[in-house]
């Protein structure tokens, strides 16, 4: 079986390439994971099923991959220029460390739920001080940065005199400039644009680390840089994430490697295009996003049923990740009866014997070199889906003998037809709906656990009270 070399979308030189790993047959890929002070939502979870698919597939091509996905526990500022994750503490009157705790947990438990690898590595940011201040002590001695009152600032017009900012965007310095938060402390920039490596912390701030500059905390750009060049090097294949990162903090990330190694870190990147809904962008600053658990479980109010993680996922995998995708109850249905067709055919093939029918002149061969040369097309899930609907066809003329395929291509059919949607897809074909609802029950456990821990007894108690309502009794043994 010959199919075409697998291509990429690289955002960096904005057309496709060949992938050519630096080392063969194995992959270096670091995905920028959440900020972890609220509740992931529905949006938040195409970037990681997409990349999931990505990695999937790097994985069955034969590649040795680490794949790292960091966690964002600190340096997050908003545009009043607070930490996220202390702003959120202050509101639920937790440490910060148990907000970010309390959210990480969260944010694996719905990526378990939709059937996600772990990826090899997940760092936290909390947890990479050290080599933080590392990075920033040496553009500092390549003289791309400065110290002012207690902060360190990445020297914008110092970086531009011999490299580009703005390659991956397109956007310029003006840009930047209107992106700029209007802090108070603006003044102890050389420029408003320079953006913070190190930020000075003032007694009453609750996350912070002593440094050769005093007591801070980092950048949310400088986070990434020290976490993928600690564990994949100075120079690796693939970085990826949202395309709400590309500008400012991709760009910020690309100029701080730059600085350091003067030379392109990373060789492709690749960034997952928005879910909208109501035709708008779902943000959790906003509050125009929905919660999975609320979708899973049919307390959505913007929908009238529930729907099931898989066909969730499925309906992920019918728009390219670069593409947007609006969700909508007439979109969920489509998937959801697009769904079931292929368990049903699934559970056809499963019992699929060869009969007396006419031989089929289906080209199987021909059939599964397109199925790689849709993946290998940039990881085009809808084309691929659309030729996994012509097999199911073909099922189902087999099922009902109106053709027949002899023993051996049934068994590569099943096969193929196995890698494609379980190990590929990540579609769970035998999660049954008890299973699908002993998740979402665990999910449930886990934050009502997490309230208990809060002292949040108003909400334990009444998730307990729920659960009993519908047979699940809990003794808590206090």
């Amino acid at each position: 079986m010959l199919s075409k070399p697998l291509i990429i979308y690289n955002s960096l030189s904005g057309k496709k390439e060949e992938f050519k790993p630096l080392k063969k047959n194995h992959l270096g890929l670091y995905v920028c994971g959440p900020t972890v002070y609220s509740n992931v939502h529905l949006g938040n979870c195409r970037t990681f099923i997409s990349f999931d698919i990505i990695y999937r597939y790097f994985i069955h091509k034969g590649y040795n991959v680490r794949y790292i996905r960091n966690i964002t526990d600190v340096g997050h500022l908003e545009e009043d220029g607070e930490d996220r994750i202390i702003k959120k503490a202050k509101v639920e009157k937790l440490e910060p460390m148990e907000v970010a705790n309390k959210y990480t947990n969260d944010f694996r438990n719905v990526l378990n739920i939709f059937n996600v690898l772990s990826p090899s590595i997940e760092p936290i940011a909390s947890g990479h001080i050290i080599e933080q201040i590392e990075i920033i002590n040496k553009i500092i001695d390549k003289g791309f940065a400065y110290e002012s009152n207690g902060s360190v600032y990445f020297d914008l017009d110092e970086f531009r005199k011999k490299n580009k900012y703005g390659k991956l965007s397109g956007r310029e310095i003006d840009d930047l400039i209107s992106n700029t938060r209007s802090l108070t402390n603006q003044k102890d920039k050389k420029n408003s644009y320079d953006f913070a490596l190190w930020k000075k912390a003032d007694s009453k701030h609750l996350m912070k680390w002593n440094s050769p500059w005093g007591y801070g905390f980092p950048g949310w750009h400088l986070e990434c840089t020290a976490m993928s060049h600690k564990y994949l090097g100075d120079k690796f294949d693939i970085h990826g994430g949202g395309i709400d990162l590309k500008f400012p903090h991709h760009e910020c990330e690309i100029a701080q490697s730059d600085a350091l190694s003067n030379t392109d870190s990373i060789n492709y990147w690749m960034h997952t295009n928005m879910l909208t809904l109501n035709n708008k962008k779902m943000s959790k600053s906003t509050g125009n996003n929905i919660l999975p658990k609320d979708l899973i479980s049919g307390k959505n109010k913007l929908f009238k049923k529930e729907y099931s993680s898989n066909a969730i996922r499925f309906f992920f995998l019918q728009a390219h990740y670069r593409n947007i995708l609006d969700l909508s109850e007439n979109a969920l249905l489509a998937s959801e009866k697009g769904y079931n067709k292929i368990v049903d055919a699934s559970e056809k093939l499963e019992n699929l014997k060869e009969n007396n029918s006419p031989e089929s002149n289906f080209d199987l061969e021909n059939w599964i070199n397109n199925c790689y040369d849709c993946m290998n097309d940039d990881f085009n899930t809808p084309k691929l889906i659309a030729e996994i609907f012509t097999v199911v066809k073909l099922i189902n003329k087999i099922h009902d003998q109106k053709e027949s395929f002899n023993s051996s291509k049934i068994k590569l059919l099943k096969d193929i037809f196995s890698v494609f949607i379980l190990d590929v897809l990540g579609l769970n074909l035998h999660l049954s709906t008890s299973n699908n609802n002993d998740l979402l029950l665990d999910l449930i456990l886990d934050l009502r656990n997490e309230a208990r821990i809060n002292k949040d007894y108003k909400t334990s108690d009444s998730i307990r009270d729920k659960l009993s309502k519908i047979g699940y009794n809990i003794n808590d043994k206090d």
